[in-house]
Parts: structure tokens; sequence; C-alpha cells
């Protein structure tokens, strides 16, 4: 009977943690992101893991100064889940998350960035790009403002 209720309480820490984490970065992307606008870009900049030339790390955080600014925002308060991230045009956001991130912790953590990338670009239809630690893509979350519907990718 303790060893179940033992097995019982730790399912409940993790999933806790989970939603913790959730919670605590949707908290942070709303409440700092709901004041600034995003503008369109003007020219388009090809994204890491594409076949341009420009390689990752000379890929600015953002192609318009809202954009580096949501994308600076993201990795200073994403506490140490966020590495590194960008943002492209008014519509795309990319997410380098760090090593601390376990893999099922992923996925909840696009849904918060995309649930805080709306509130920054409502009434459109966004997509997040979830990078590992080596800056390989491991999960596209695609948010469909007409369905509100997240698909992963």
């Amino acid at each position: 009977m303790y060893v179940l209720l033992q097995e019982v309480h730790v399912k409940l820490i993790k999933q806790f943690r989970q939603l913790f984490i959730a919670l605590s970065l949707v908290l942070v992307l709303v409440t700092t992101t709901a004041c600034g606008t995003v503008t369109q870009a003007r020219e388009p900049v090809a994204l890491p893991g594409s076949n341009s030339p420009i390689g990752y790390g000379q890929v600015e955080r953002g192609n318009t100064r809202t954009g580096q600014e949501l994308g600076d925002w993201v990795v200073k308060t994403s506490r140490g889940l966020v590495q590194d991230a960008y943002v492209r045009g008014d519509d795309k956001l990319g997410a380098v998350i760090s090593s601390q991130v376990r893999p099922n912790e992923v996925r909840p953590l696009a849904k918060s960035l995309i649930q805080g990338f709306h509130q920054n670009a409502p009434k459109r239809d966004l997509t997040v790009l979830m990078y590992a630690p080596d800056k390989k893509l491991i999960l596209t979350a695609k948010y469909n403002d007409t369905t509100k519907q997240i698909e992963y990718q």
C-alpha cells in the first residue's frame, strides 16, 4: 500500500512539474508581450536548417525590431528552458531548447510558446519550430487561427 502511494505521489509530482513549466511560460509570455506589436517583415530571411548559405550563428533573433525583442525576451524569461530563439515575419518563432528540457516536455513548451506568441500576434496562423540543443529540428507546432487548433509535426 505504501509503495503504491509513493508511485502515485511521484506521478503527481511529474505532472505538476510539467503543468507548472507550461503555465509559467504562458504567464510570462502573456504578461510581457501583451503590450508589444509585431511588424511585417520587409525581406524574407533564411531560417536555420534551410539550404541558405547563412550559417546558424549568423542569423539574428528577429528580422524586425519587434521580432528581435520578442526573441530576446523568450530567451531571458524562459528560465533556462530556451537557450536561443528567433522570430521571422509576424508568424514564425523558432526556439532552441536547453538540455534540461525532457522529451515529454517539448510539446507542452511548444504549446506555451504558441499561446504566448498568439497574444502578441492575434488573428493569424502561427508556427513554432522547436530545435534540440544541437540545433536539429525536433517538432513543428502550427496554430490555425480559424479552427483554434494546434497541429504537431
